[in-house]
């Protein structure tokens, strides 16, 4: 790769982690909800597994809308980028560490995942083309890890 190569791989790869922060800093302010839909492209889906799932800029919008009357506190823990860049589009995977609570109850969760996403390069910057969020524990606080590793969400 010539140093030029180099520089924008390096660029590039500092642009998706600065569009991933915006998105997590954006959940954790009660899931703004426009904030979050202009970090997505028109055609995007975000697939959030138990968590829910939307198409399109304007569903995720709404669907984020909707979130923060459901998640009462969340702060998003963001770990472990493998960035993957080739020309115009990229993929990330990324470890996620989220304590929580719903609203409407007392009872706080542990929620630990994996993302899988796919960006493009747009006029406008990056954005994400498709977020895949993998559960791997949503543990009651109490509960832990080691108790119930994955408990339903409650009705």
């Amino acid at each position: 790769m010539l140093p030029e190569e180099q520089l924008q791989w390096l660029v590039d790869i500092e642009q998706i982690k600065q569009l991933k922060a915006r998105y997590a800093a954006a959940c954790d302010d009660d899931y703004a909800a426009d904030d979050i839909a202009a970090l997505f492209t028109e055609s995007a889906v975000w697939d959030g597994g138990m968590m829910g799932f939307a198409e399109t800029r304007e569903g995720i919008r709404e669907f984020f809308r909707n979130a923060s009357s459901i998640v009462g506190f969340a702060v998003h823990g963001l770990s472990n980028p493998i960035i993957e860049v080739d020309g115009d589009e990229a993929t990330g995977h990324w470890y996620l560490a989220q304590p929580m609570t719903l609203k409407g109850t007392d009872q706080a969760y542990w929620f630990a995942a994996r993302y899988e996403d796919r960006y493009v390069r747009t006029t406008e910057g990056w954005k994400f083309q498709h977020v895949k969020i993998t559960e791997r524990a949503f543990t009651p606080y109490e509960e832990g890890f080691g108790k119930n590793l994955l408990a339903p969400l409650p009705a």
